[in-house]
């Protein structure tokens, strides 16, 4: 079988690191170009040793002229992708983007949460959100698949079973999440050194965390009417993973919740609802979102426990995911440990 040609524009972050890793291991698929401005020219396997002997490849200048390949992962900052997708998709090459330019319908409110206009609003319409458990079907018609975010995916994920089938009351959410570290990227920063972060744990982005907006677009979708949240994310001392605690007034009676939920994600390959409370340490490096639910009768309310890696289900294996959904190949492809 043909593999398909796969480009890394911004391949040198922690989420371009972690589409290598899964690509390299993917059955049907071939990367062709590794693009980083700060390393162009210096091999990939220099950058990031653990490829050693698995890569013989150089990182290049980003240029849209010279990428010819099947599918393109944007793994860029927000504000920047925009300027490479329209580019890509004239050529006919298929956009996965995991920055948040494409995630939002709305310009209006992508300039209200990330504080500048919109550099491609007409891809707005014609993007999917890349949330695979909700746009399956939509995904694998499209050509600009807007990944969803880590915090979004975990909370989405988390609420969707309440909502569907009547439990939660959408106008009651309250969501908290814990991320590790490497959710801001891979940049030097004071507030990111080791001495700043290790055995420290602090509150940020309150009140109007960014992915609020797409949480909320999508949550809205889902409810069919409008969704307004309480997010407040946390940064801990930890390399790798999210645990979002989510609150919300019952709707209904449930005598068993943890059944709902597992009835309702029957079938999803990278959904396990758990009868123990989930840890960050049993999704590293997977694509699983585990979750766990509780009825607390004193509050009368719905307690949803979701975690997830948040470089993998929560960035580049969603992204891979979308691939193998859009290419036609089994969705556990390059995916399952």
């Amino acid at each position: 079988m043909k593999k398909t040609k796969a480009a890394i524009v911004g391949a040198s972050g922690y989420s371009g690191q972690e589409l290598i890793r899964l690509l390299l291991r993917h059955p049907h698929v071939e990367i062709t170009h590794f693009t980083s401005r700060q390393y162009a020219g210096k091999a990939v396997a220099e950058i990031f040793p653990r490829f050693r002997g698995q890569i013989d490849a150089t990182f290049v200048e980003p240029n849209v002229d010279s990428i010819d390949t099947d599918v393109v992962f944007l793994a860029l900052p927000h504000g920047v992708a925009s300027e490479y997708a329209p580019a890509l998709l004239k050529k006919g090459i298929k956009v996965l983007d995991l920055s948040a330019d494409f995630r939002l319908k709305s310009a209006a409110v992508y300039q209200e949460f990330y504080d500048h206009q919109h550099p491609a609003p007409e891809l707005l319409k014609a993007s999917v959100y890349g949330l695979p458990e909700i746009h399956r079907d939509e995904i694998r018609k499209a050509n600009l698949i807007a990944c969803p975010g880590c915090y979004p995916t975990s909370i989405i994920l988390g609420v969707m079973p309440a909502l569907r089938k009547g439990l939660g009351k959408a106008d009651s959410i309250i969501a908290t999440s814990l991320s590790g570290v490497s959710g801001a990227g891979r940049k030097v920063a004071d507030e990111f050194l080791f001495t700043e972060c290790n055995e420290s744990a602090r509150a940020y982005g309150i009140p109007k965390h960014r992915h609020i907006s797409e949480i909320e677009q999508e949550l809205t979708a889902l409810a069919g009417s409008q969704v307004t949240i309480s997010f407040t994310p946390h940064l801990i001392p930890l390399n790798r993973g999210i645990v979002s605690t989510i609150y919300m007034a019952l709707a209904a009676k449930a005598e068993d919740a943890l059944a709902v939920y597992r009835d309702f994600y029957k079938g999803e390959p990278f959904i396990r609802v758990t009868p123990s409370l989930p840890d960050t340490k049993n999704v590293e490096a997977t694509n699983f979102c585990d979750i766990s639910v509780r009825i607390d009768p004193r509050t009368n309310r719905l307690v949803v426990v979701s975690v997830i890696d948040n470089l993998t289900k929560g960035a580049a294996g969603q992204a891979v995911q979308c691939l193998n959904l859009v290419c036609g190949y089994e969705e556990t492809a390059g995916l399952l440990p």
